[in-house]
């Protein structure tokens, strides 16, 4: 049956590693080179091809976003909604997909274009919501952004968050239990010990509707994902929020 991806915050679609921001962060070398380099993980062959054909095969210089990671496992009858604010990156999100018929680039705020186009007419689909966190209320945005649920109960939502000041994580994952949404899994890739908060320590994903048994999935892939990258601090979590 057909599927509907809706992704709130696209950014430009791909970023090339040889940009002088990319360059002077250092985080592809610590991140996908390192992944790359090291063994295939069986569990991402899906990931590693979307990297291969958007690099034509050859070496990595550029590294697919959400939305071209998205664009890329589309089938036929599927349907992708890009939304994002910042117009130089919408712009360039634009011209990514100017030729693909499955995808529509709004320039909007992605929360507000939540009421507008949920629940959508394929009834089946995935709402992204991976914010820049660039506002220092993006959690109680994202709360009040979830309320889409309401709308679109049978659709699964995926948030990811950066790990940096544990007090500020324990007060969002609280707000999102106590909205009473069911089956909201908590996922949690920690690479450097939480001393500082000043830093990116680790990833959150928040799953809502997740698919049958994906904790026990994540489980064994964080624990690959830690060893194949060699992280100085091997962190995992997985616990449900909220259970059925």
């Amino acid at each position: 049956k057909p599927f509907c991806i809706f992704d709130t915050h696209a950014g430009m679609g791909r970023y090339d590693m040889r940009d002088p921001r990319a360059e002077k962060t250092n985080e592809a070398q610590e991140g996908i080179q390192t992944l790359l380099a090291a063994p295939h993980l069986p569990e991402l062959t899906d990931y590693y091809d979307v990297i291969s054909d958007v690099n034509m095969k050859g070496p990595m210089r550029y590294y697919p976003g959400s939305p071209l990671i998205a664009s890329k496992m589309l089938r036929p009858g599927d349907r992708l909604i890009c939304c994002e604010l910042h117009k130089d990156d919408f712009h360039e999100l634009r011209r990514l997909f100017e030729n693909n018929s499955q995808v529509q680039v709004h320039y909007r705020n992605g929360y507000e274009a939540l009421r507008a186009f949920l629940p959508p007419p394929e009834k089946r689909g995935l709402v992204l919501i991976d914010p820049p966190f660039e506002q220092p209320d993006e959690f109680n945005r994202i709360v009040e952004a979830i309320e889409a649920y309401q709308r679109w109960p049978q659709g699964t939502y995926v948030i990811w968050y950066p790990i940096k000041e544990r007090p500020a994580l324990w007060r969002f994952h609280e707000v999102l239990a106590a909205t009473g949404i069911p089956k909201q899994l908590c996922a949690e890739f920690v690479y450097q010990e939480e001393t500082r908060h000043d830093r990116l320590n680790g990833c959150g994903l928040i799953i809502i509707n997740p698919p049958w048994k994906f904790d026990e999935k994540l489980n064994a892939l964080f624990s690959a994902l830690h060893e194949a990258m060699k992280t100085p601090y091997r962190g995992t979590s997985i616990k449900w929020l909220t259970p059925e």
